[in-house]
């Protein structure tokens, strides 16, 4: 898979651009805030339908404008293909597949596969369950449709589960009468969410070993589990009826800390994945470089199991990546990206044999080669 022209309009500092793409490598080269990073951004976006740096879309349209409109003209293995979005500030958003309008955002998550790693990844290692959780609810559902469906069944049942809880103190009756379909329910998507983690993050697993083995010249190991919020052994997680079944053993026990706590307390909701680094616990006790670098095994091992699915690698965004990595890991990244479409940002004037080049300046593309 490779992009060849993303089009943005009125995009963070981006009046308007058309940007054609090698099936290689490119470097996008500038100064700091010139929109670098705003162009990795627009074609993320129409890969999930979701911003790495906004909690809103309407952050993303230029100052003064009252809508944005990105578009990425692709190849998968079949043909060539289309995605079209139109952003506006009232958060409605108008998105088109090969001309076509689909109704839901998540239509398009798994069409354009592209796989970013920048420095604020970092948190996937130092920052709590939730960053993680989210990386695992992106990186499956491009694999999975029906893990999207699931995961949107799930966080509904949870949010009316919650406002039970919530009103249970003025209204024990219709708690007590309603609450266990509540957790029936939760706790069968909750099995059904667990069995794609656990199988994913055991792919995740032996891809970072490998990846971290060669990078780090046979030097340092790591171990990477899932850990799901009830005790489940691995067949139970693979049986989706005994897991359930102990999601809703759970839930049921726990009715009198959740009413006093004011939320569901089990659930996928609070699951984490454990990351260790030479059997320590590498949030604790890796140093910020070998923090960096798993983060970017855990990116890269996305990007493999990607192709290990669909038979092509997804195109490669990487910000300003290359600055932060020490002489042995920036060579190892430059020998992994052969087989990539690679679009990465530097400040510095890198010299890649063989890359498409193209200056940044004040929102503005010019290619140089």
């Amino acid at each position: 898979m490779y992009c060849k022209k993303i089009k943005a309009r009125n995009f963070r500092n981006i009046e308007e651009a058309e940007v054609s793409f090698s099936e290689g490598v490119n470097v996008l080269v500038g100064e700091n805030a010139q929109g670098k990073t705003n162009l990795l951004e627009a074609i993320f976006y129409l890969s999930v339908g979701k911003s790495f740096r906004a909690a809103h879309s309407s952050e993303i349209i230029r100052f003064g404008e009252e809508m944005s409109e990105i578009s990425v003209d692709y190849r998968d293995t079949d043909r060539d293909k289309n995605i079209r979005m139109q952003i506006f500030k009232d958060k409605r958003r108008v998105v088109e597949i090969n001309r076509l309008r689909v109704d839901k955002m998540s239509e398009i998550i798994g069409s354009f596969r592209a796989v970013l790693f920048c420095p604020e990844h970092l948190s996937l290692i130092k920052d709590g369950p939730s960053v993680r959780r989210n990386y695992l609810d992106i990186a499956i559902s491009r694999l999975y449709p029906m893990y999207i469906k699931s995961l949107q069944r799930y966080n509904y049942i949870l949010k009316q589960r919650n406002l039970l809880i919530k009103n249970a103190y003025n209204d024990r009756q219709s708690f007590d009468a309603t609450v266990d379909l509540w957790s029936e329910q939760l706790a069968y998507e909750a099995a059904v969410i667990s069995k794609y983690r656990a199988e994913f993050i055991k792919r995740v697993d032996a891809s970072v070993g490998k990846i971290f083995f060669d990078m780090t010249g046979e030097r340092e190991k790591t171990a990477i589990s899932y850990l799901p919020s009830v005790r489940l052994d691995e067949n139970e997680i693979k049986d989706t009826v005994s897991s359930a079944e102990k999601y809703k053993e759970a839930l049921s026990s726990s009715h009198e800390r959740e009413i006093a706590m004011g939320a569901t307390l089990y659930g996928i909701h609070k699951d984490d994945i454990d990351i260790r680094l030479n059997g320590k616990q590498a949030r604790i006790f890796a140093s910020q470089g070998q923090q960096r670098s798993l983060a970017l095994a855990l990116k890269i091992a996305e990007g493999e199991i990607c192709r290990e699915e669909f038979g092509d690698h997804p195109v490669l965004l990487l910000d300003d990546v290359l600055s932060e990595l020490d002489g042995s890991r920036r060579e190892y990244l430059t020998g992994k990206l052969t087989d990539h479409q690679v679009i990465m940002t530097s400040c510095e004037e890198l010299s890649y044999e063989g890359a498409k080049r193209i200056r940044v300046e004040n929102g503005r593309y010019t290619e140089e080669n």
